[in-house]
């Protein structure tokens, strides 16, 4: 009798299993019919919203509003609103999809984190009157998606749960938090201004040029990251929004470490940098504001380059297919090579000094191992070069023969130095490369 009750039990155990799979399992949509049955919270495009709201966690209150184009944020204060962050909000808020219905009408929203939610986002189309307002509440179980509603409805939804980072953000996070403000295709000049000293640059055309301490030729990539640097500095922290001139020694700005000057025409745009935050940041401003922020400590050791960090690494500015003309000489021996065009219309070099046919591919791997010095570092007028009993002078002739440059080259003991007629000091570079074009020249037959 006692095997039979038993058995009668597994039975009905077995039986309700059974119920449960058909009646549950088997009646759930696959995860193909689930998404399927996803709809869009919102039917509302991403570029016809022009005003969102959005309460974080924090309990922090932002207003965002678009005008020409434009965010920008009006609450709790008027400052220009970051392009990205509202872009995210509302593209977010246009493609948000109902990952599953929890309850149509549920008693009690506490259980959900609905009562009280977490984060609220409204916002408005062009036009309409009233927000939309969804509300979001605690995960569920599994943690991957959220509660939600929308306020005036009384269903229950679950969303992704990424969208929690998304929404939740203070004022700060949706704020543009660029330091400095200019116009990067106009800009022409910079300054930066050191304990170490002054360093200037002009870009009188299409072309940087360093003015102070001494006008030589920049490696332009350098200039251009420098200011790029500036264009994309972001403060990490507000530490004053209107710091009085009395409390700019607190924060080492009254005598700042860093003074940078971006020219953009007749408008300046002036960086001061103080000392280190206890966060290891740095403290900075713009001149113009009486804002303190807080900056990234990196930017410190940027600005502080010394000049020939600023200079460039290219010994020569011809490569070897820009060249049309080169001249090489050593001693009393001068020899020259002239790009010419064959009867076929093809381009090959010629020796004009003294004439001579040549193995044009020999001439381009000279024009290679001379466009393929570098400078491993700059010295000083001072320094003792060599150039002034040459080992070697090298003059090019490059871009259709628009272009010319002479470069000397000077030995003191196994170092090879090369100077240009007009610019300070000398470049120091390495001597087995310099060798190996003399080799390469010597190979030409």
């Amino acid at each position: 009798m006692r095997g039979f009750r038993s058995t009668f039990v597994l039975l009905l155990v077995l039986v309700g299993l059974l119920g449960y799979i058909y009646f549950v399992e088997m009646k759930k949509p696959n995860p193909s019919e689930q998404a399927a049955q996803r709809q869009k919270v919102f039917t509302v495009e991403a570029d016809k919203i022009e005003e969102i709201e959005v309460k974080a966690a924090s309990g922090e209150r932002t207003v965002l509003k678009k005008s020409g184009g434009a965010w920008a944020i009006t609450e709790p204060a008027a400052v220009k609103a970051d392009e990205g962050e509202a872009t995210s909000l509302t593209t977010n808020l246009a493609s948000l999809e109902i990952q599953r219905v929890v309850d149509e009408k549920p008693a009690d929203l506490a259980q959900f984190g609905l009562a009280k939610p977490r984060v609220e986002v409204a916002f408005r189309k062009a036009g309409q009157a009233a927000a939309e307002r969804l509300l979001l509440g605690d995960k569920n179980a599994t943690g991957g998606e959220n509660y939600a509603k929308l306020a005036g409805a009384a269903r229950i939804f679950l969303v992704s749960s990424y969208l929690e980072n998304t929404f939740d953000k203070g004022t700060f996070a949706l704020r543009d938090k660029s330091v400095l403000t200019f116009q990067r295709d106009k800009v022409d000049a910079l300054e930066i201004v050191t304990a170490d000293g002054r360093l200037a640059f002009a870009k009188p055309g299409d072309r940087w040029v360093m003015t102070s301490p001494e006008p030589v030729r920049v490696d332009a990539t350098q200039v251009e990251g420098a200011v790029g640097r500036l264009q994309t500095l972001a403060m990490k922290s507000i530490v004053a929004p209107d710091a009085p001139d009395a409390d700019l020694a607190k924060y080492g700005l009254d005598k700042p470490a860093v003074t940078a000057t971006v020219g953009a025409g007749s408008a300046r745009s002036v960086l001061a940098v103080g000392k280190a935050a206890p966060s290891g940041d740095l403290y900075a401003r713009d001149v113009s504001r009486r804002m303190v922020v807080t900056v990234d400590a990196s930017l410190l050791d940027e600005l502080k380059k010394k000049a020939d960090a600023y200079r460039p690494k290219d010994v020569f500015e011809f490569r070897s297919y820009t060249a049309t003309r080169i001249e090489v000489t050593r001693g009393a021996t001068t020899i020259a090579f002239e790009k010419t065009a064959g009867k076929d219309g093809s381009l090959k070099w010629k020796r004009v000094s003294p004439a001579k046919e040549v193995d044009t591919n020999q001439v381009d791997g000279l024009l290679g191992a001379l466009s393929g010095l570098v400078a491993d570092s700059y010295v000083d007028a001072k320094a003792k070069t060599g150039t002034e009993a040459p080992v070697a002078v090298v003059s090019a002739r490059f871009d259709d023969g628009k272009k010319e440059e002479r470069v000397v080259f000077g030995k003191v003991g196994s170092d090879i130095f090369a100077s240009r007629p007009g610019e300070p000091g000398a470049a120091k570079v390495e001597a087995a490369k310099f060798d190996d074009a003399m080799k390469a020249l010597d190979a030409i037959k």
